[in-house]
């Protein structure tokens, strides 16, 4: 009982981070990483973030010891899976790449996508062998892959702000993809019917949204997470924020994953040409004026 009280507690947490971050902390100063190297420096950190069990300190030691692993784990495990039955039930959509084609995707989005895409994935993979990093046996691989994650995420600034620039207006949420969701974008059937969806699709906006501003509050959480002037409690709340916010992360970008290499087939090609297939556009993004 005391355990699904704690983990509803942090549910509510990641809800309203920003206003419990306002919370009183104790008095306590936080690290400075360049006192340590970065081994060092995560052993103290994680010693002091665990070791106080007054304020945020229990619920975190009880989440980083029994939960974020395991969800984590269950991500990575049953998102695949989920699209493993998919592709094997209903398969691959296919369409005419020999036919007309329709500039979809300018050169400099292409570009900015590409940055955005690299840098993003290192992110992603970075992050989970630093949560793994027990069951890789910590060690100079692990450290590297803190090092490589805090460079890939100041990389992805850059490419996410041109980005969020680039498309948030054909990003904002519209009545179609109510109907959008509700069809799952028509991934259930094997028929190809016109389904309401503009240049972007309504899960495309969401992953948007998830890896623009959603990315953003990783930035900073990390920032924070590094020891940069903060108070023991706000990086206690913030881990745990950036915790549940990137196991969000990476169930969208599993899906963006799948969706671009498997679910549509050539659909990598309209990043890399530009193009796509007259035939998809007309299927997949009926409402889009070309």
């Amino acid at each position: 009982m005391q355990r699904r009280i704690a983990f509803v507690s942090l549910l509510a947490l990641a809800l309203f981070g920003a206003s419990a971050a306002a919370v009183s902390a104790q008095d306590q100063s936080f690290l400075t990483p360049l006192t340590y190297s970065v081994s060092v420096y995560f052993n103290k950190l994680m010693g002091i973030i665990a070791g106080d069990w007054q304020g945020y300190g229990q619920l975190f030691t009880f989440l980083q010891d029994e939960w974020f692993a395991t969800l984590f784990l269950a991500v990575i495990i049953v998102v695949p899976l989920v699209f493993l039955l998919h592709y094997l039930i209903v398969g691959a959509k296919h369409f005419d790449h020999d036919g007309e084609q329709i500039l979809f995707f300018s050169k400099y989005a292409r570009i900015v996508h590409f940055v955005a895409a690299l840098s993003f994935s290192l992110l992603v993979i970075t992050g989970l062998l630093v949560i793994f990093g027990a069951f890789f046996g910590g060690g100079i691989f692990i450290r590297s892959a803190r090092y490589l994650h805090i460079i890939s995420a100041v990389v992805f600034v850059v490419p996410g702000l041109l980005m969020f620039f680039l498309w948030v207006r054909d990003m904002l949420p519209q009545l179609h993809d109510i109907k959008w969701m509700f069809i799952v974008g028509g991934y259930l059937s094997k028929k190809k019917k016109p389904v309401p969806a503009g240049k972007f699709n309504a899960g495309q906006k969401m992953y948007f949204w998830f890896a623009t501003v959603g990315g953003g509050v990783m930035a900073y959480t990390g920032y924070v997470l590094w020891g940069f002037g903060a108070q023991l409690d706000t990086v206690r709340i913030y881990a745990m924020i950036h915790n549940f916010l990137g196991m969000g992360i990476v169930a969208f970008y599993l899906t963006h994953v799948y969706m671009s290499v498997f679910a549509i087939a050539g659909s990598l090609e309209s990043m890399k040409t530009g193009y796509k297939p007259k035939e998809e556009v007309d299927i997949l993004h009926s409402r889009y004026n070309y």
